[in-house]
């Protein structure tokens, strides 16, 4: 089926999302379908997205399921052949679609992405706006369902290189990943709205660790994963006693966080901190 707006579905998931995903939702066009995974109980936000835009639906999860399993669930929901997995902190430009269309809908390719503003000058394009790449980042990425084998994101991963190890897994099945040279923006690190909260930020140090083991561990092996994080492990381990000799509170705890989440990923035990579920 060929690449067009009535064949595409966008999915979001979103967490706390409440001040980025209105610009975000604003960019896209009203006649093409959306669907929204909030990693929680807000239904206030769901019914307000619901009465606000056309062609959107919002499903409220008991809990914050993560990024991949989310998106999954919003994948399996949507009922045409490519969605669109977007960030709520992205905007879409006024013919970033337009230019998709137009180059994809003659192209056979299991993943595409646009280029983000920042990375204007990293890729070389052909003459039909395609740059052939191993891997594009998981903010803005269309996938082609039908080329998938109703594989998408490993849900192993909380937060942090599920779209690394999907594109790894496509390219292993010779899929096709491709960026085009058309603009999105990315404001990033507020897709959840909570910037300076301590919480989330040790939230993002843990899962960044467990999740760099993990994916070293799965495609090369133990002693690799031991190999590619053994620099962190020692950095963050000196770090801790470093910040905790001169009382900076804020700082041992970041790096006693990523210590925490590297051990527990050392140990083969599955990814468990979830601070924000006692509260939702």
């Amino acid at each position: 089926m060929k690449f067009n707006l009535q064949n595409l579905t966008f999915v979001i998931t979103t967490f706390r999302s409440e001040k980025n995903i209105y610009n975000c939702l604003n960019s896209l066009p009203k006649e093409v379908k959306k669907i929204i995974v909030e990693n929680s109980k807000n239904s206030e936000l769901k019914h307000s997205l619901e009465k606000k835009y056309e062609n959107l639906q919002c499903y409220l999860m008991l809990e914050n399921m993560g990024y991949g399993k989310a998106n999954n669930f919003g994948i399996h929901k949507s009922e045409t052949d490519y969605v669109f997995i977007l960030n709520p902190d992205v905007i879409l430009l006024k013919n970033t679609l337009s230019n998709l269309c137009e180059v994809l809908n003659n192209e056979n390719f299991a993943i595409a992405a646009p280029l983000d503003s920042k990375d204007l000058n990293k890729f070389t394009f052909n003459q039909e706006k395609i740059a052939d790449v191993d891997f594009v980042k998981g903010f803005a990425m269309i996938l082609n369902k039908n080329k998938m084998n109703n594989q998408f994101f490993d849900e192993n991963f909380f937060l942090y290189l599920e779209e690394i190890d999907l594109c790894k897994r496509v390219k292993k099945l010779n899929g096709r990943i491709i960026i085009v040279n058309t603009i999105v923006e990315h404001l990033g690190g507020l897709s959840h709205g909570t910037r300076d909260d301590i919480e989330m930020e040790k939230s993002r140090n843990w899962h960044w660790m467990w999740s760099k083991f993990y994916y070293n561990k799965k495609h090369y092996g133990y002693f690799f994963g031991i190999l590619k994080t053994f620099n962190n492990f020692i950095a963050a381990f000196f770090k801790y006693f470093f910040y905790s000799l001169i009382k900076n509170d804020y700082k041992k705890t970041i790096y006693k966080m990523r210590l925490l989440g590297l051990l527990t990923s050392y140990k083969l035990k599955e990814s468990n901190y979830r601070p924000y579920n006692k509260k939702n």
